[in-house]
C-alpha cells in the first residue's frame, strides 16, 4: 500500500524529518510517499498561517489520490485542513494530533502534550476537547519557533526538554504527546531519557492508517464528510475547484 504523508508546510527539511519517522514504523509491504506542500507558509505556528496553508495542503492530497495512495496523513499537529481533506478524499486521512491522542488514550490517563508556541497552545486545546480527551490532557509551550527544531544551534530541544520534565513534575503526567511533527526524530531518545511513553503522531497516524486500509474502511462520504458540491471558483482558486483540483 501506498501512504501519502503530507507537511502542509513549505519547509522540506522537516518533510524529511517526517518521513524518516513515517518510514521508521510502517510495514514492509507499505510504500510512504512523503510530500511537502508546494505554496503556503514555510511553519504553521497560529490560525493565520494554518488558515493559508489549507490550498497547498488541499492540492497534494487530490494529487497523492489520483497517484495511487490509499490513505493520507496530515503531518501538522493543528490537524491543519483536516475536515476538508476528509471531504475532499475518498481515501482515509488521518491528522497526527488525533492519531497521537487515540494511541495514548490506550496507555495511559494522564496526558501532557507539549507544543512549540504559546500561540499553538490555545488551538491545540480545543482540539483536545474536540477529541473528547479535555479531561485526560494538558497542554504545554515550550516556547520555541517551528523551524528552530531543525536548527542545531538553537537551545529548541533542550527546551522541550525542560517543558517534559516539568510536566512530569508539575502534571504528574504519564505519557508525553509531541505537539509538532517537526519533534519526530526525538521520540526514541526522549523514552529513553524520560522513562514514560512519548507518543509521535506521524508514527501514530501511519500505523492506524495501515489498520484502517487493511480492515477495508474509508471516510463516511455522506453527511459532514460528503464530496464537494461541483461549483465554479473564481479568481486565484479557480484551480481548486472540486471538479479540478489536482489534474494538473
Amino acid at each position: 500500500m501506498k501512504i501519502a504523508v503530507i507537511n502542509p508546510n513549505t519547509t522540506s527539511s522537516m518533510t524529511a524529518t517526517i518521513a524518516d519517522a513515517a518510514r521508521r514504523v510502517a510495514n514492509d509491504t507499505t510504500t510512504i510517499e512523503a510530500i511537502t506542500s508546494s505554496m503556503g507558509p514555510v511553519s504553521i505556528e497560529g490560525y493565520y498561517d494554518e488558515a493559508l496553508a489549507l490550498p497547498g495542503l488541499l492540492l497534494e492530497i487530490a494529487r497523492a489520490e489520483r497517484n495511487g495512495a490509499v490513505a493520507a496523513v496530515i503531518a501538522c499537529f493543528d490537524d491543519t485542513g483536516l475536515d476538508a481533506a476528509r471531504a475532499l478524499a475518498d481515501i482515509p486521512v488521518l491528522g497526527i494530533c488525533e492519531a497521537a491522542l487515540s494511541a495514548a488514550s490506550f496507555i495511559a490517563q494522564r496526558i501532557t502534550v507539549v507544543t512549540t508556541m504559546e500561540r499553538s497552545r490555545l488551538p491545540l486545546e480545543h482540539l483536545v476537547h474536540r477529541y473528547g480527551m479535555a479531561g485526560r490532557v494538558k497542554v504545554r509551550a515550550a516556547d520555541i519557533p517551528v523551524l528552530s527544531l531543525d536548527d542545531p544551534q538553537s537551545n529548541a530541544r533542550d527546551r522541550l526538554r525542560n517543558e517534559i520534565a516539568t510536566a512530569l513534575r508539575e502534571d504528574k503526567t504519564e505519557a508525553i504527546v509531541l505537539g509538532c511533527a517537526g519533534m519526530a526524530d526525538l521520540t526514541l531518545d526522549l523514552r529513553r531519557e524520560f522513562g514514560v511513553p512519548v507518543i509521535d503522531g506521524v508514527a501514530a497516524a501511519v500505523k492506524q492508517a495501515e489498520s484502517l486500509v487493511a480492515l477495508g474502511l474509508s471516510t463516511a462520504k455522506r453527511g459532514a464528510y460528503a464530496a464537494p458540491v461541483h461549483k465554479p471558483y473564481i479568481g486565484a482558486l479557480e484551480a481548486f475547484a472540486p471538479a479540478t483540483i489536482g489534474v494538473a
